[in-house]
């Protein structure tokens, strides 16, 4: 399939744009589709009650298995991009969601909500999740990385939470599955863009990584079983304590992000009086700041102190989650305050926590060791979306989880300073075994 006549693939026609940014601008718009599918449910939840008569510690149930399933298919998506490529396995995973969203429309029973929402979906999204932006990030990039980084993080976030606004709107207007099927339309859209414009390496465009001259030699195909990669990574990463502590505070991060804020905000809301259509335009206040606060924490992680940002990135998140629970009593300005405060902080944990997994295991399998740590953060999410969702029915209120996870981000800061210290080499890339 041939490039685009309007780019140049090496950068260095009139257009001067590198063909990186367009790569970059695909796995935006498909991360940014994928992630607003995730969210869905948060939309869904009340209207499932009150249709289906299901509680919210069921609905939170299947909620937490999409969760945990996203982060848990991250590695071994990621190892599927290094033996399949990129653009083969973005248009599967578009495709397989939205077969998957478009089949909620037909459920009327639990274990077709567990199935569809938990299983499919969520392992859908699993295969485009931020690993495969950190596989494309270091793939195409050496200069502008965490801007790079920072870009993919914010689509990954910010759309779940913009979109959240017109599928409520949707729902209230015309019910669910006129949402359903919105989003649907939206993931049928990527497959032709995916299919046109991605590449999976610079030298399938005749060019290199932006910030590297000349022209990048064609890679060396993996033989390695995509299952045997991810686990042997896993293997060699659970030997070092780094990987623990990255991956123990990417869990906080999950927890206390996907799993509270994007399943919890709005049945929340919804629970202190506050309609459905405004408590979803919360959190896409959440979203427009999060845009703003990961490219900034993205340029800030190629040029400070990853630890000293995740430090404050998670003492800062803690703060705003204990005060969310007062937030709700205090007259206009309360949720406003919290949605600014703490969107700036929304996944701004990620451009630095990336690019210490790359100083701390090489570049070379960077993108399946992230898939692992991002695993982390989806355990967490799912602990959050399901015990959340406990709590509220036996308690009658959101209280105590919102300032447990708050006291969790408060441990992680401290976690963060840890990372690094004495670090070894980069850890041996996986051996590819030797021809028969």
């Amino acid at each position: 399939m041939s490039v685009p006549a309007s780019v140049d693939p090496s950068g260095r026609a009139a257009s001067r744009i590198h063909y990186s940014w367009v790569v970059l601008a695909v796995t935006f718009l498909t991360l940014l589709t994928a992630a607003a599918t995730r969210a869905t449910p948060a939309v869904f939840i009340v209207p499932y009650q009150q249709e289906f008569g299901w509680t919210r510690a069921l609905i939170s149930g299947a909620v937490s298995i999409n969760l945990l399933l996203f982060g848990l298919m991250a590695p071994f998506g990621a190892a599927l991009v290094e033996k399949l490529g990129a653009r083969r396995t973005m248009i599967f995973a578009v495709t397989l969601v939205a077969i998957g969203v478009s089949l909620t429309t037909l459920m009327t029973t639990p274990w077709q909500l567990i199935l569809l929402w938990g299983f499919v979906v969520g392992g859908g999204t699993g295969m485009t999740a931020l690993s495969l932006g950190a596989i494309v990030v270091n793939r195409w990039f050496t200069h502008r990385r965490g801007l790079a980084m920072g870009l993919l993080t914010a689509s990954n976030a910010t759309g779940q939470l913009l979109f959240l606004p017109l599928l409520a709107k949707l729902t209230v207007d015309h019910g669910w599955r006129a949402a359903a099927f919105v989003v649907v339309g939206f993931g049928l859209l990527m497959v032709p863009l995916i299919g046109i414009f991605m590449r999976n390496y610079p030298s399938d465009v005749g060019t290199n990584r932006l910030g590297e001259p000349g022209v990048a030699e064609p890679p060396r195909r993996s033989i390695v079983n995509p299952a045997r990669m991810a686990l042997e990574t896993l293997v060699q990463g659970s030997k070092r304590r780094d990987f623990w502590l990255l991956f123990g505070t990417f869990f906080v991060c999950g927890l206390s992000t996907n799993g509270l804020i994007g399943t919890h905000l709005v049945p929340a809301c919804i629970d202190h009086g506050i309609p459905e259509v405004t408590a979803a335009s919360f959190l896409a206040v959440i979203g427009a700041f999060d845009f703003f606060g990961t490219i900034a924490s993205g340029w800030l992680s190629d040029r400070y102190s990853s630890q000293a940002l995740l430090f404050w990135y998670y003492g800062l998140r803690g703060i705003s989650l204990i005060y969310l629970p007062f937030a709700f009593d205090i007259q206009i300005y309360g949720l406003p305050v919290f949605a600014v405060f703490y969107g700036l902080d929304w996944v701004a944990t990620v451009p630095p926590t990336v690019r210490l997994i790359g100083d701390c295991f090489g570049r070379e399998r960077a993108g399946v060791y992230f898939g692992w740590v991002f695993a982390g953060h989806q355990i967490g999410a799912a602990t959050a979306a399901l015990g959340a969702g406990i709590i509220r029915t036996d308690l009658g209120t959101y209280l105590l989880a919102f300032l447990v996870a708050g006291g969790f981000c408060l441990l992680a800061a401290l976690m963060s300073l840890g990372i690094g210290r004495g670090r070894a080499a980069p850890a041996a890339p996986i051996a590819e075994p030797s021809a028969a």
